[in-house]
């Protein structure tokens, strides 16, 4: 009887024990910030440019943050840049795409995003009807 009783002991033991270290494991993960891995629980100041070779015309750029777009239109010029745009924290990605007219078939457009006033993407094009995009994941 009393091995039965050792035994049942042993055995609730056993499952209390195990009972506990499954609630610590739970508990320690549940405070983790899976956003702090790819540094994205920051905010960060953006800026798209665009350049057009001399007698081009910058005619319209969309650009945005996560999927948000913002449309300019009627651009005219060889230059643009948007506003300074500073991201929400956990933002992922960065993108914009112009169009122009060259002043003939050697003519360039050149985009470029800038993060926390640091150039990190920049996408071309060459010809006379000119797109060119870029896209920056933070």
């Amino acid at each position: 009887m009393k091995k039965m009783k050792l035994k049942n002991v042993l055995k609730g033991s056993f499952v209390m024990v195990m009972a506990v270290l499954v609630f610590g494991f739970v508990t320690s993960c549940s405070n983790d910030d899976d956003d702090d891995i790819l540094g994205t629980n920051k905010t960060h100041k953006v800026v798209f440019k665009a350049e057009a070779s001399a007698g081009s015309n910058i005619d319209i750029a969309v650009y945005g943050i996560d999927g948000n777009p913002t449309t300019a239109t009627s651009l005219s010029g060889t230059t643009w840049s948007s506003p300074e745009i500073t991201t929400e924290a956990g933002a992922m990605s960065a993108n914009v795409a112009v169009n122009a007219v060259g002043a003939n078939a050697s003519s360039t457009l050149k985009v470029q995003i800038w993060v926390d006033g640091e150039l990190k993407k920049e996408g071309t094009s060459s010809g006379q009807y000119l797109s060119a995009s870029a896209s920056h994941t933070f």
